[in-house]
């Protein structure tokens, strides 16, 4: 049996964001989903969630989670044994975008929610179609279900949080970096910029989907991830080669 695998969720998001997927590879492999509900900085989730997690373990982020992920790999590279990145940013956040999440804070403080939820996840960062509607709809669910106090300490860890690229630079598993083609919150260019970073990174790019792949397109995003949890362990280093 393959070693467990952890998916970790966007932010304002839980299980049902993994479904797809769940239902496939816990066929094929342990399986489990990790919140990010505690603590106001990345570190803070990581190292809580070490606690938890098995001795060894692959993990797949998406969004939010796929920055926990990389703040897992910086800070335990022995514990992880594989790694997804999902509609990610490896960036840290500038003073200015930082900034612009205080007036969501205060729109869900006021308990205005659904506003604060449409600031964070905008409709035109999914793929146009007939089905965004209904993932919208998903999506704030989700965010009513966490609970305002939750999203703000979410919001707060993502203000506060470093640049990964040292840590990707230094990554020697297997890697698979993945993003929705019409993705408006973290474009390909960005994957593409992470991809280049790791060594031997499979970069893919799901087409029909944007900010949440997994829901988006499931079967592509599956297949994906699929592939990755078939890789070898054994990879050299760009200065190897």
């Amino acid at each position: 049996m393959r070693e467990p695998l952890v998916f970790l969720p966007g932010m304002m998001c839980d299980a049902r964001v993994f479904a797809p997927q769940l239902a496939v590879l816990s066929r094929e492999t342990m399986v489990s989903v990790a919140p990010l509900t505690t603590g106001e900085r990345i570190e803070e989730i990581a190292s809580g969630l070490l606690d938890l997690l098995p001795r060894r373990f692959a993990v797949a982020g998406l969004s939010m989670g796929g920055i926990v992920a990389m703040e897992l790999l910086r800070r335990a590279p022995e514990r992880v044994t594989r790694i997804a990145l999902m509609d990610t940013n490896s960036l840290a956040e500038t003073p200015q975008s930082a900034a612009e999440y205080e007036p969501l804070i205060i729109k869900i403080r006021s308990g205005r929610l659904d506003e604060g939820v449409e600031g964070l996840m905008r409709p035109e960062y999914l793929a146009p179609g007939p089905g965004r509607a209904a993932l919208m709809a998903e999506v704030h669910a989700m965010a009513a279900d966490l609970g305002q106090e939750a999203i703000i300490r979410q919001i707060r860890a993502l203000q506060r949080r470093r640049d990964y690229q040292a840590a990707l630079r230094r990554c020697k598993v297997p890697a698979l970096v993945l993003c929705g083609e019409q993705d408006g919150l973290t474009p390909v260019k960005r994957h593409s910029f992470m991809a280049d970073l790791i060594p031997y990174a499979q970069l893919q790019v799901i087409e029909g989907a944007g900010h949440l792949p997994t829901l988006e397109a499931p079967d592509l995003t599956t297949r994906a991830l699929q592939a990755w949890l078939r890789e070898p362990y054994v990879l050299q280093t760009r200065a190897d080669a």
